[in-house]
């Protein structure tokens, strides 16, 4: 199947003419992730936050290769992003982008904000993450950079509790704190590593994966290297 959108850096050339788009300043969305695979709590939680956030429209970014994700098993990039093609192909507002998988080397968040805020400075930029990744960025490479390009919604599940971010402000300061913004999303009780692990037991994941993904995981045997193996899914 050919992707039938445009790929998203495209949407900031300049005009043909040679005139420069007169843009009026919106809010963009950003979710990065090993989408490993890609489920229904992903799409949940960036429809809830294009809403919550008025973004314009929210842009999926696989990573190449995560940084954080060594001794667990990680299908090829083309795999998962194909994955997630279809399973965002039928919605309008969101978008995918190649950024992290044809760049060299690990996919680090700040450089793909950096990367996207370079494209237009003008725009909200806003990364849409896990709250419990949230609570490890200051882990994570060059967090500064990140607040300074970025603001990140910290997606959780009913009933989280949001008070361990807001014991970083030890960590990060007052400022960066007021850039993160809490968002409960009901379908997160949904994770990848929950799916590979039915997957490697032979059970079914109907339901958690959008159909399109079930049937190309299955006709491509995505996870077949997992199936009677002991090692983390």
């Amino acid at each position: 199947m050919k992707p039938n959108f445009i790929k998203i850096e495209e949407l900031w050339r300049v005009a043909s003419n040679g005139a420069t788009m007169v843009k009026a300043r919106r809010a963009m969305g950003l979710m990065g992730g090993t989408f490993n695979p890609i489920h229904y709590g992903h799409l949940v939680a960036a429809e809830a936050a294009r809403d919550a956030f008025n973004l314009e429209q929210v842009i999926f970014i696989p990573s190449g290769q995560p940084p954080h994700k060594s001794g667990f098993y990680v299908a090829d990039p083309e795999h998962r992003y194909l994955m997630t093609f279809l399973a965002i192909v039928s919605n309008q507002r969101f978008e995918l982008s190649r950024v992290e998988i044809d760049r060299s080397g690990p996919s680090y968040t700040y450089d793909t904000v950096a990367y996207f805020h370079a494209l237009d400075p003008s725009v909200d930029w806003y990364f849409i993450t896990g709250a419990d990744a949230i609570l490890d960025i200051v882990t994570w490479r060059n967090p500064d950079s990140i607040f300074r390009h970025a603001r990140l919604i910290a997606a959780s599940r009913p009933g989280y509790s949001l008070q361990k971010i807001h014991e970083l402000e030890r960590q990060l300061g007052t400022e960066p704190l007021t850039r993160i913004h809490p968002l409960e999303v009901p379908a997160l009780a949904i994770s990848s590593s929950q799916i590979r692990a039915r997957l490697r037991e032979g059970l079914s994941i109907k339901y958690l994966v959008p159909e399109a993904v079930e049937h190309y995981i299955a006709k491509n045997d995505v996870y077949a290297v997992l199936k009677g193996s002991t090692a983390p899914s």
